[in-house]
């Protein structure tokens, strides 16, 4: 089956066109107001975003550190829900209709909303892929290929952990980009060590033709920097958090992604 090329897809098709690594970045939707969420949002392109990952607030976020946690309890405790997140999207897309937005978090309050009717309003909103880091390549039937066939790209994680055996089911039903978790553990812990990453993301790319991604474990723009050398880009989550939790204004959050950004395009 031929896919509709996705924002994402074209994203990439850019960015090795041109020679340059991929920025990514999450964030989480309604931290720490809807509001204020939506004016970073709408900041990120202009710092150097290439492509935004846009947390799902949840109460149980298993594969999150304390950072993230926390901005989900934020997010929550200012009445953000599924709906709003959507609204968020649809928001951000009435001035920018070609940054990718990828929307991260876990399947439980997809599957309270409905597959059908969640696929349905996300490609409708303007979301162009999905993160759920809680189905495995077992569960492909309950929303990886129901994404697929609606247009979305649905984007896996591999990690350390994931060993030879185990990589060609992962990345199987995999579109848009490989987002490769460079440390094991949750997020925000260690810093991600070029050495260790390098051999790593040779080994999953010498199983797909799609871009890999690494995140967890980068904070600065020099790590950004060795990351997206030995790779085709850098995810940054938990420090971009970190600063909006402690109550930085947009305009230092946004300086501090940019300068992320310009780490990572030097790659």
């Amino acid at each position: 089956m031929t896919r509709p090329t996705t924002r994402i897809d074209a994203k990439f098709a850019e960015l090795a066109a041109a020679g340059k690594k991929a920025f990514v970045t999450y964030v989480m939707a309604g931290d720490p107001d809807y509001d204020t969420s939506l004016e970073i949002v709408k900041g990120l392109p202009g710092a150097g975003v290439d492509v935004i990952e846009l947390g799902l607030p949840f109460t149980d976020p298993m594969a999150d550190g304390p950072t993230i946690q926390l901005a989900g309890q934020r997010a929550l405790e200012a009445g953000m829900t599924l709906e709003r997140t959507l609204q968020m999207v649809r928001d951000f897309r009435a001035g920018d209709s070609t940054t990718p937005i990828v929307l991260m978090g876990y399947y439980n309050p997809i599957y309270a909303r409905g597959v059908d009717r969640f696929l349905a309003e996300a490609k409708d909103a303007g979301i162009d892929g999905l993160i759920v880091v809680d189905l495995p390549p077992e569960e492909d039937s309950e929303l990886c290929l129901p994404a697929q066939a609606a247009g979305l790209n649905f984007i896996r994680l591999a990690t350390p952990t994931t060993d030879d055996a185990r990589l060609p089911r992962v990345m199987q039903n995999t579109s848009g980009f490989v987002y490769y978790v460079s440390i094991t553990g949750i997020t925000g812990a260690a810093e991600a060590e070029a050495s260790d990453v390098g051999p790593e993301v040779a080994r999953i790319k010498a199983a797909t033709d799609l871009p890999v991604i690494v995140g967890f474990g980068i904070k600065t723009p020099e790590r950004a920097q060795t990351i997206a050398a030995i790779s085709d880009g850098a995810v940054v989550g938990s420090a971009i958090v970190a600063e909006i939790g402690a109550g930085k204004p947009v305009s230092e959050v946004l300086a501090f992604v940019k300068s992320l950004a310009d780490g990572a395009h030097a790659g």
